[in-house]
């Protein structure tokens, strides 16, 4: 506030104001809280604007406990946009796990989509591994999507229930799930759900 406001706001304090003068003060102060209050309504979140936001930081095996963490307390959906997502019936395969938590979400009534990569060779092992997984998923009925094999979708991210952001390094492999040096984090943000919704959604 400027120095001649707050030598008013203080005379307006003191009761030393006169009253023609206190009362266009008084309006001005009512027109600029109305300005701002109209402009923060107003104001729509943008590409690259700042979010509020618990920011949790998730390192090598963290992610995979922290995952299966918020699929098994989704309420309302989990979208999940990976690379690659590669199941296997070795025993205790972190991705699958993964996937079977994901058919149990399924059950219980939550909306579960995942996008998975896939490139343009038939024959890359990728989509071997991709369509796999797809198979094993769309058996419980949760919806697998591919995307377009002229553009490499590189993604590592999961949403969940519209506020739980999952972004990082960590594919839905077993060696990124347990054995690398990976690092990622989950932000609580509905902002930022919303932000990265809308980017999977143009995929």
């Amino acid at each position: 506030m400027p120095a001649n406001c707050n030598n008013k706001f203080a005379l307006l304090v003191t009761g030393m104001l006169p009253p023609f003068v206190k009362w266009d003060f008084l309006r001005l102060l009512l027109l600029s809280f109305l300005a701002a209050s109209l402009f923060s309504l107003s104001s729509p979140v943008e590409a690259g604007t700042t979010l509020t936001s618990r920011t949790t930081l998730l390192r090598n095996r963290e992610y995979a406990e922290a995952l299966l963490e918020g699929i098994r307390n989704a309420r309302k959906s989990v979208i999940l946009s990976f690379y690659l997502f590669k199941v296997t019936g070795s025993r205790g395969n972190l991705p699958r796990k993964i996937a079977e938590e994901l058919l149990n979400a399924r059950k219980r009534g939550v909306d579960v989509t995942v996008i998975l990569e896939k490139q343009s060779g038939d024959k890359d092992p990728l989509n071997e591994e991709n369509r796999q997984t797809a198979a094993f998923l769309n058996r419980g009925g949760v919806k697998v999507f591919f995307d377009s094999p002229h553009v490499t979708t590189h993604t590592k991210t999961a949403i969940i229930d519209s506020r739980y952001v999952y972004l990082g390094s960590h594919n839905l492999t077993q060696s990124a799930l347990r054995h690398n040096n990976e690092l990622s984090v989950l932000i609580d943000s509905p902002e930022m759900a919303a932000e990265a919704k809308a980017y999977l959604d143009r995929l």
